[in-house]
């Protein structure tokens, strides 16, 4: 496999929103990079993949917003480059379509400096592909033109020939203009433009929340302004436009479109449920209240143990840390609370004997209630519920509790903290988010609606004072995303 080499820089692009669109060299090289310079317009999750130990800079190009200034940005990839790191500079959508790329190519080969192109799928064509609208179509539009709306404030004069702009024979598409959009009407309606030809502007093309406005390019600026409508988004002139509404299928084939979601799992988990919850059209928030914490352990000898209890995944991989080897679970009876867990365990070559249905410790007691053990090891978090180890020692089974790993409080963002409380709705599968957010939202989880993963979160949520408005029937991820899928439909069904 290609790996991201010391001392050089790719410029990548990350595409338009849906971390489906990625692609397969981008995420090879953020998986492999010393120093990932990111723009705010990349996937939510883009850096899930990154490595733990990567210096991630956030450069925050987003229109109207902070930013740190181009010549910072690109000061600081070559410098990175020269001290023997491999960087990749993150941007949304392609590099060289209007994403400054080859400024900073330019710089370095100035600085002689190696550096590899990464192509991205544009917004000017994926964004308007989600909303049902081709930017070409045969005795339609023969041809497409794309089209900066912000041009460089630097410059005295406009570089755009709008008049030859309003003759071109095809579909023009505008990146970065919705506060231009009066001024884009206008200048091409002056040049011959029809104001009657079909326009349409997508709003955050390709993420969950998508939206999209079909109109005309006279109404263009009035009618955008009317819905509300923000950057990021594309802009399209011509007939093509008019497809959107024949064609749009985004919304419609994802059961969760229009929803925002935020996940409170630890990062790992959140990154695995978030994609999901995006290919359902979710939009996500991902905010890790809780982050695991290695410790050092001792791995008892389990030859002669003749039960094993794996609570979660991070306890699977700790393990295998120390064992390494899968013929030590060979003797013992294999129970994981969870399909993660269990598949956790299989990517180790071992298949577990038992995965409760109920994926809690009372699924286990419930599982093996009419077995017999003579000594039994739980693998679990050290805070973790002491229900199953004190059920299992009341039997009069010898049981040594093994705790590679604890979880602590994330320190959340206040700007992440706020987008997750502004969601429709919070999951919560664990009594340790549910603790860390309530903290970090200082006594409150008021906003969106909660959403349980089984009885024992829910009792905390209860005891501080939040009666969950979703609890899930089966008690694993997939549960949890079945209730809030269930409550989403009602709630529509019922016009909430």
């Amino acid at each position: 496999m290609n790996t991201a080499a010391a001392g050089t820089v790719y410029l990548v692009g990350a595409g338009p929103g849906d971390r489906g669109l990625m692609t397969a060299r981008s995420l090879e090289l953020i998986a492999s990079a010393d120093v990932i310079l990111y723009d705010k317009l990349i996937p939510e999750d883009a850096l899930a993949g990154a490595r733990p130990d990567a210096d991630l800079v956030d450069v925050g190009k987003i229109g109207g917003g902070k930013q740190v200034p181009q010549d910072l940005t690109t000061d600081m990839v070559v410098q990175h480059a020269r001290a023997g790191r491999s960087v990749v500079r993150l941007k949304g959508g392609d590099p060289f379509v209007f994403g400054r790329g080859g400024e900073e190519a330019q710089a370095c080969r100035a600085a002689g400096i190696p550096f590899e192109v990464v192509p991205g799928v544009t917004a000017g064509v994926a964004a308007p592909a989600y909303a049902g609208i081709p930017v070409t179509q045969r005795g339609v539009s023969p041809a497409v033109a794309f089209v900066t709306g912000h041009e460089d404030p630097a410059k005295p004069e406009t570089q755009i020939d709008w008049p030859a702009l309003a003759a071109f024979p095809g579909t023009l598409v505008f990146y970065m203009g919705v506060r231009q959009l009066p001024r884009i009407s206008e200048q091409l309606i002056a040049g011959g433009r029809p104001a009657s030809q079909p326009a349409a502007v997508v709003q955050r093309g390709t993420y969950g929340d998508q939206r999209s406005l079909v109109t005309t390019l006279g109404a263009l600026p009035s009618d955008a302004r009317a819905a509300g409508v923000k950057a990021p988004a594309i802009t399209l002139i011509g007939d093509v436009a008019a497809l959107g509404d024949e064609l749009a299928w985004f919304a419609d084939a994802r059961p969760l479109a229009g929803v925002s979601v935020a996940v409170t799992r630890a990062r790992a988990q959140a990154s695995a449920i978030g994609a999901r919850l995006r290919s359902l059209g979710a939009s996500v928030v991902e905010a890790p209240t809780i982050r695991t914490v290695p410790l050092d352990f001792e791995l008892p000898d389990l030859a002669d143990r003749d039960l094993v209890v794996f609570t979660s995944p991070t306890g699977v991989e700790r393990v295998f840390t120390a064992a390494r080897d899968a013929r030590a679970l060979a003797g013992p009876t294999i129970v994981a609370i969870g399909p993660g867990t269990a598949a956790a365990l299989r990517a180790h070559g071992v298949d577990p004997d038992l995965v409760p249905e109920r994926s809690a410790s009372e699924g286990v007691i419930e599982s093996i209630a009419d077995r017999t053990f003579s000594r039994a090891v739980i693998v679990r978090a050290l805070e973790g519920r002491a229900l199953l180890l004190d059920h299992l020692r009341e039997r009069g089974v010898d049981t040594t509790l093994v705790a590679p790993y604890r979880t602590e409080p994330a320190v959340l963002d206040p700007e992440l903290r706020d987008a997750a409380l502004a969601c429709d709705y919070a999951l919560f599968a664990s009594g340790s988010s549910v603790r860390s957010l309530h903290e970090a939202a200082g006594g409150s989880l008021e906003g969106p609606r909660v959403v349980s993963i089984g009885p024992a979160t829910s009792a905390v949520l209860r005891d501080l004072g939040v009666e969950p408005a979703v609890e899930a029937g089966t008690h694993t991820p997939d549960g949890l995303l079945e209730a809030l899928a269930v409550d989403v439909a009602a709630r529509r069904a019922a016009g909430g």
